[in-house]
């Protein structure tokens, strides 16, 4: 076998292996949950980069949208009541909204490998918190989990 051919043949192994350890989770969207009324469950997550997030609409009038990504990161904007799935390929910092519950602090966060533009992601939040009326501490607190 040649060189060449060996080469090509393993970096096929690794390409395969690699979408093999990909995972899927799954964040409901949810009128009453742990953390209490209007919100994501899990509202923070902590995922390698190439997993996949899939957000189910559990209850009814709730979609699913990114407002930060990293640098050429993927975003989502999912209608109301639409089951949304994002393959994250950028490490970084995601932060997500149900676009009509905002107010009702129905926020989560992302966190795709290393945490590179978590200052970004911070000052974005600040933003967001004055439009949150109810639950105002939730995203601070999510935030707080990145490590």
């Amino acid at each position: 076998m040649s060189s060449i051919t060996l080469r090509s043949a393993l970096l096929a192994l690794v390409m395969a292996s690699t979408s093999a350890l990909a995972a899927d989770h799954e964040v409901k969207m949810l009128n009453q949950g742990k953390d209490g009324m209007m919100t994501f469950e899990p509202a923070f997550l902590n995922v390698a980069v190439g997993d996949t997030v899939t957000f189910l609409p559990t209850d009814m009038a709730h979609n699913s949208r990114s407002v930060l990504s990293p640098a050429e990161g993927d975003s989502w904007n999912g209608g109301m009541g639409e089951k949304v799935s994002v393959t994250l390929n950028k490490e970084g910092v995601y932060l997500y909204q149900c676009d009509p519950h905002l107010p009702l602090g129905m926020v989560g966060v992302i966190q795709v490998g290393q945490a590179g533009n978590l200052e970004d992601a911070k000052k974005h939040a600040q933003g967001m918190s004055e439009r949150i009326a109810v639950n105002k501490e939730r995203l601070s607190q999510y935030l707080e989990l990145i490590k």
